[in-house]
C-alpha cells in the first residue's frame, strides 16, 4: 500500500488496483476508512470523530495532489509524497 502521508497517527495510502470513484484511505489504529477525492467525504468505513476533521482538513489542503495522486496509481506509476497536517 503506497503510502502517501503521516500524521498525528493516520497513516494516508492509496492503493495502485483500487476501484473508483477517486478516494484515498486513512488508516488509525484500528479504524480505517476510505474518503472520496471529489466531494471529500466518507464512503465506506469509520475513524473517530477528531480523525475524521483532521483527515478532512488536510485533504482539503491537498486536493488537487490528491486527484493527481490518483491518477498515478492508475497508470500504475508510484504516488507522490504529500505534505503530513501541522
Amino acid at each position: 500500500m503506497p503510502e502517501l502521508s503521516r500524521f498525528y497517527g493516520i497513516t494516508i495510502a492509496m492503493y495502485h488496483d483500487d476501484h473508483v470513484p477517486p478516494h484515498f484511505h486513512a488508516e488509525y489504529g484500528e479504524y480505517e476508512a476510505r474518503f472520496s477525492i471529489p466531494g471529500l467525504r466518507i464512503i465506506e468505513g469509520s475513524v473517530p470523530p477528531r480523525v475524521r476533521s483532521l483527515v478532512l482538513e488536510w485533504a482539503a489542503q491537498h486536493l488537487q495532489e490528491l486527484a493527481d495522486d490518483w491518477e498515478l496509481c492508475h497508470s500504475n506509476r508510484p504516488p507522490k509524497p504529500i505534505k503530513p497536517l501541522k
